[in-house]
């Protein structure tokens, strides 16, 4: 059967379903083994990982991969967020199973402490949360390989009910689930049958685990998963979006482009506009109005959260003066290329005020205007129109060097003649 070449080399998605259709009914809903070692060695040999939350179930999986090759590439993400006793059961089944190419993932230090600089995002932002922890960190890590493994099954929600033993996901990486027919009862039985080690939790009612702040026990009856971001709309963790559009979309789905310049690349922006109706001493990564923010100047004040400063043209940047410091970021509004009234904002807020932090133009934002804004001391940049977008990715934008008002920084105004030294 020409099954791993026709999986392995590129082909149109139609040809490529078929072949993961056929992968499908290969396999008795138990062969949990033959599952693994057939796309360990025949579909995706030496491409293949597996990403594991060493939580109540992990034990099966891992006994399922130590069983077929025990170097399989192990990855654990390592949120920073976990129980203790997660991280005591991941050394325990390395030991107890042999494994030995265990890896931790870890999120972006830079990450955490631009979005999630006091640790508490979970709190108000869980999906954000997740995806700085988990989702960010393991997309460089499987775009390395052809196929990784999952400790899914269907019992465990009504979204995963569809679950097979092979997906293709869009981005033409197969993922593999040989639990994905288990039962609750199945996965028990496994651990009893094979004399695994359990999780710590596990006998105190914690049936799914995951980080700490967001797992709680689970009442005799519940879902396993009942437990998982309790009371809030949310039941995945989104790295594996890619089933069916039901479990839903590919690991790596389209997004709107990066809109924030600084530092010389298109980066992800934490903060969002304000809104009306959003609570000044709850707000978090907002660009707050300069007339919401004097209207509510106390509650702003004591809030703990990062906090931007939005400046549109007609406001009075000094009435915010003395608590510029407050905030993160401070976006000038450049409402049209015409108005030319952010430059002024722009210099003082950084000349005047000594403001330190970042300084982002916002608005009508086009490439003939950035060296003008790069005078006045903006360092950010929120950019939507396409050719501008290419001009700062390629590094062609419009030089200046003629100055009727120099700023500085060696700036000679137009009709000096510096070769000329005054006679005294």
């Amino acid at each position: 059967m020409a099954m791993p070449n026709m999986l392995s080399a590129p082909k149109p998605d139609k040809l490529r379903a078929l072949g993961i259709v056929a992968l499908n009914g290969m396999f008795d809903d138990m062969d949990a083994v033959g599952v693994l070692r057939y796309a360990a060695t025949e579909v995706l040999p030496g491409d293949l990982a597996v990403v594991s939350s060493f939580g109540a179930d992990s034990a099966v999986l891992l006994h399922v991969v130590a069983q077929v090759d025990p170097s399989i590439p192990v990855f654990f993400l390592e949120t920073g967020k976990h129980f203790a006793e997660t991280l005591e059961y991941v050394e325990t089944l390395k030991r107890h199973l042999g494994l030995i190419n265990v890896s931790a993932v870890l999120p972006d230090p830079s990450d955490l402490a631009r979005f999630d600089p006091d640790g508490t995002l979970w709190e108000t932002d869980p999906d954000s949360c997740c995806h700085i922890r988990k989702t960010e960190p393991l997309e460089p890590i499987t775009a390395r390989f052809g196929g990784w493994v999952t400790g899914r099954k269907r019992f465990q929600t009504a979204e995963r009910g569809v679950l097979p033993h092979f997906e293709l996901t869009s981005d033409d990486r197969i993922k593999v689930n040989p639990l994905a027919y288990f039962s609750d009862a199945d996965v028990n039985q496994y651990k009893i049958d094979h004399g695994l080690p359990e999780h710590k939790l596990f006998a105190k009612g914690y049936k799914s685990i995951g980080c700490a702040p967001c797992t709680s026990a689970v009442a005799e009856g519940e879902d396993p998963r009942a437990g998982r971001w309790r009371g809030l709309n949310k039941k995945e963790c989104g790295i594996h979006f890619d089933f069916n559009g039901a479990i839903a979309n590919p690991m790596n789905p389209p997004a709107a482009p990066q809109t924030l310049f600084k530092d010389g690349a298109f980066i992800a922006d934490p903060f969002s506009p304000w809104s009306e109706g959003d609570d000044p001493a709850l707000a978090r990564y907002k660009h707050v109005p300069l007339p919401v923010f004097v209207a509510n100047r106390a509650a702003f004040l004591a809030n703990p959260h990062p906090l931007g400063l939005l400046v549109v043209p007609g406001d009075k940047v000094e009435d915010a003066a003395d608590d510029l410091g407050r905030f993160a970021s401070v976006a000038v509004l450049f409402p049209a290329f015409t108005d030319g009234r952010g430059y002024s904002t722009a210099r003082m807020v950084a000349e005047r005020y000594r403001f330190a932090g970042e300084i982002r133009a916002v608005g009508d934002v086009l490439q003939d205007q950035i060296p003008l804004m790069r005078r006045c001391g903006i360092n950010a940049l929120v950019v939507t129109h396409e050719p501008t977008r290419q001009a700062l990715v390629e590094n062609r934008l419009p030089e200046v060097d003629i100055f009727y008002q120099p700023v500085g920084q060696g700036e000679i105004p137009v009709g000096t003649r510096p070769y000329l030294r005054r006679v005294s």
